[in-house]
């Protein structure tokens, strides 16, 4: 077995792109084994190799890891980008935490009929320029660094670009209005990993399309529709 990190999920976003994004960013190689089959899923349930039923599931150090914040929060601490003391950490946390909420009105949107899709744009585009990118664009204003948390690059940055660009593809002026954050795009997309793994042929996924939400469905029984927030 190499000693690069394997990814368990499916060969699309959802749950498991933050993590990608995170290793990326740090500059790590990763393998991926896509779940194409519900047979493969139960395979892993089986073999217990899935805690709590669920993935996604991140083979790392020895370790079968799942809930996402705990592969994360493991990934940002091992690779210096969860700040310098407890207090930066903190701030990492919070700040990772508002993006999570904000990611989680678009983590959905693939599985929305045509009409729920309209709905939910238009709630994804008002929660990120009502709520979200005012706080981000005062926290950068104030701080008066390069950077979110302390004065270098941290998983609060790469998580926080992430989002960023979430929602530019549901509305791409979305950031007209907020300064602090179209200079802080640039700069943290400039950084050479995340420049590395925003290029053609990174193992970055694109925007989910029905082949994807196809395959989650089928894997794991989705039966039922999605409703908007």
């Amino acid at each position: 077995m190499s000693g690069k990190p394997k990814l368990y999920y499916f060969d699309g976003r959802g749950k498991m792109e933050s993590i990608r994004w995170l290793l990326a960013a740090a500059g790590v190689e990763f393998e991926e084994e896509f779940l194409e089959t519900r047979e493969q899923y139960e395979k892993l349930l089986q073999g217990g190799s899935l805690l709590f039923q669920q993935v996604p599931m991140v083979e790392i150090d020895g370790m079968k890891m799942v809930q996402t914040r705990a592969i994360l929060s493991y990934i940002a601490a091992k690779y210096n980008l969860y700040g310098k003391d407890l207090k930066e950490r903190a701030l990492i946390d919070m700040y990772v935490g508002g993006t999570d909420d904000l990611m989680g009105f678009i983590l959905m949107f693939p599985f929305l009929s045509a009409e729920d899709k309209e709905k939910q744009r238009a709630v994804i585009v008002q929660k990120a320029t009502i709520r979200y990118f005012p706080a981000y664009e005062k926290v950068l204003k104030d701080h008066g660094q390069d950077f979110l948390v302390g004065n270098s690059f941290s998983w609060a940055d790469v998580h926080l670009l992430e989002a960023i660009l979430m929602v530019e593809e549901k509305s791409s002026d979305v950031l007209s209005g907020f300064p602090q954050l179209q200079a802080f795009k640039a700069r943290i997309s400039s950084v050479p990993t995340i420049k590395k793994f925003l290029e053609p042929g990174s193992q970055r996924k694109p925007v989910p399309d029905d082949k994807y939400v196809e395959t989650v469905r089928r894997v794991l029984r989705m039966y039922y529709d999605i409703k908007a927030n």
